[in-house]
C-alpha cells in the first residue's frame, strides 16, 4: 500500500515530468492515515453467516471491484468465493479481468452473469423506469415479443465473457411477476448463447433456500477446465488498448478523440504511462456511450472525452461521452439526517 501511495502522481513540474506523492516526502504520512483503514470489516447476512466487507465496489464509478484483499482473505477460509464485478460485464466484467486479475495474479473460473426479466424487457424497447413510480404493466404482465426483443443484450454479455476463456453461468433473478414462460425463455437464450447453465434463482424471496439450485450451477461449472485469457497485451498504445475494448466489448466500429483526450494521450506516453492498463468509465446502462441507447445497437461510435490517470492504483482511466467520476448526491442528502442523541450517547438518523 505504501508504494502504490508514493506512486501517485500530484503535479507536473515545469519539466514536464510526474511529481509523485513519494517526491513529497508524504508517502509514510498517507499510510501511516491508512493502516487502520485498510483493515476490513466482519458483518453478517440476515441469515447469519458472517461477511467480510473491504473497499466496497462502488466507492467510485471507475472500479465496480471489490479489493484483492477481500478475495485473499475470503480464499483462505472458504471453499468457493464469488466477488462482485459491478455495474455491466461490459464495465465491471472487463475491468476486473484486465486489471484486477492481472494485479492478484488470481483467475476465475466461472462468471455468474445476473439477468432479469425486467431488465432485458426494458433493452427490448420497454418505457422508462422511474424510480418511486409503479412499473409500467410491460414489465408486470407477460409480454414474450418484447423480451424476446431485448434477449440480445444479454446474449452480447454472454459472449463477452466466453471471450476471457471463462465459463458462464447465468442467474435468472426470478421476481414475483415473471411467469414461467418468461424465465424459461431467459433461459434458453442464454444457454443458446453459449452459457454452461441458467439458472432461475429467488434468493430475494427465499433466502440462501432460493439459490441452492444457482449454487450447485456454479460448483459444477468451476470443475470444468477453462482457458483465462486477457483481451489485450499491456505494451500495446494507449489508443489500440482502447479501441480493442470499444471494439470487442462494445461492438463500436470506432471510436473518436476530443482534443482533450489527445493530449492526455501523449502527455502520459512521454511520462511512461502507456503500459498501464485501462479502467473504461462509461455509462452501464449502455453497450454505448449514452445511457438511452439500449438492447445490443450496432453502427455506432464512442466518444474519448478525456483521459486521467490513477498512477498509484494502476491504470489509467478513460472517459466515454458525458462521466461523472464519482456517483452524483440525491436531492437530500442522508447525512441531513444523522446525529447524535445527546441525552443517551446513540447515534441516530443512520439507519
Amino acid at each position: 500500500m505504501r508504494d502504490r501511495l508514493g506512486r501517485m502522481v500530484v503535479a507536473v513540474n515545469r519539466q514536464g515530468e510526474a511529481v509523485t506523492a513519494e517526491d513529497l516526502g508524504v508517502a509514510g504520512a498517507l499510510t501511516v492515515l491508512m493502516k487502520d483503514a485498510i483493515k476490513p470489516n466482519l458483518t453478517q447476512s440476515l441469515e447469519g453467516t458472517p461477511a467480510i466487507v473491504h473497499a466496497g465496489p462502488f466507492a467510485n464509478i471507475a472500479h465496480g471491484n471489490s479489493s484483492i484483499i477481500a478475495d485473499k482473505i475470503a480464499l483462505k477460509l472458504a471453499d468457493y468465493v464469488i466477488t462482485e464485478s459491478g455495474f455491466g460485464a461490459d464495465i465491471g466484467m472487463e475491468k476486473f479481468m484486465d486489471i484486477k486479475c492481472r494485479y492478484s495474479g488470481l483467475i476465475p473460473h466461472v462468471v455468474v452473469l445476473v439477468a432479469t426479466v425486467r431488465a432485458l424487457k426494458m433493452h427490448g424497447g420497454g418505457p422508462k423506469v422511474v424510480a418511486g413510480k409503479p412499473l409500467a404493466p410491460e414489465y408486470t404482465d407477460e409480454n414474450l415479443d418484447l423480451l424476446r426483443k431485448g434477449m440480445p443484450n444479454m446474449v452480447q454479455h454472454i459472449e463477452n465473457a466466453l471471450k476471457f476463456g471463462v465459463n458462464v453461468v447465468v442467474a435468472v433473478n426470478s421476481f414475483a411477476t415473471d411467469t414461467p414462460a418468461e424465465v424459461e425463455l431467459v433461459r434458453q437464450a442464454a444457454l443458446e448463447a453459449g452459457a454452461m447453465d441458467a439458472v432461475v434463482s429467488r434468493h430475494w424471496m427465499e433466502g440462501g433456500k432460493g439459490a441452492t439450485k444457482l449454487a450447485e450451477a456454479v460448483v459444477k461449472a468451476c470443475e470444468q477446465p477453462s482457458n483465462f485469457k486477457f483481451l489485450y497485451e499491456l505494451n500495446l498504445p494507449i489508443k489500440e488498448k482502447i479501441e480493442i475494448i470499444a471494439r470487442e466489448i462494445y461492438r463500436a466500429d470506432g471510436v473518436d478523440y476530443s482534443p482533450e483526450a489527445e493530449a492526455k494521450i501523449e502527455q502520459f506516453t512521454k511520462l511512461g504511462f502507456a503500459d498501464l492498463p485501462l479502467c473504461m468509465a462509461k455509462t452501464h446502462l449502455s453497450f454505448t456511450d449514452k445511457a438511452e441507447v439500449k438492447g445490443a445497437p450496432r453502427g455506432f461510435r464512442v466518444t474519448i472525452s478525456d483521459i486521467r490517470a490513477s498512477v498509484g492504483a494502476g491504470f489509467l482511466y478513460p472517459l466515454l461521452g458525458t462521466m461523472r467520476t464519482m456517483p452524483g448526491l440525491p436531492t437530500r442528502p442522508v447525512f441531513y439526517d444523522v446525529d447524535l442523541d445527546l441525552k443517551t450517547g446513540k447515534v441516530v438518523g443512520l439507519f
